[in-house]
């Protein structure tokens, strides 16, 4: 069974037993997750589109881990300016293994 679920503004397929990276959430590792914002569900005997969601739809996962993406750099220059900025970015995120999909 396959579903699209959304967290953090950001939308992301997935199936039983997948292993995906999501932007951070507040859990500890080990710790059980449940997705409720389902977009879509689709499997061998069912297909359920949501309008924007679909209700009484979840998709339960396990925290395996967090950590940050590694260093992106952010330069704005201005020619014949005299104006350069230099800043990083390193995005926070969240490791999860889907456990279930229910409709």
């Amino acid at each position: 069974m396959r579903a699209i679920i959304e967290t953090g503004g950001l939308q992301f397929p997935v199936e039983n037993q997948s292993v995906i990276k999501v932007p951070k959430l507040k859990a500890e590792v080990g710790g059980k997750v449940d997705f409720d914002k389902v977009l879509l569900i689709s499997g061998v005997e069912q297909f359920s589109l949501g309008n924007p969601y679909i209700a009484g739809a979840k998709v339960s996962a396990e925290v395996v881990g967090h950590g940050r993406d590694p260093k992106v750099i952010v330069f704005k220059f201005k020619k014949r300016r005299k104006y350069r900025r230099t800043h990083g970015h390193r995005q926070a995120f969240t490791t999860v293994k889907i456990l279930g999909i229910s409709a």
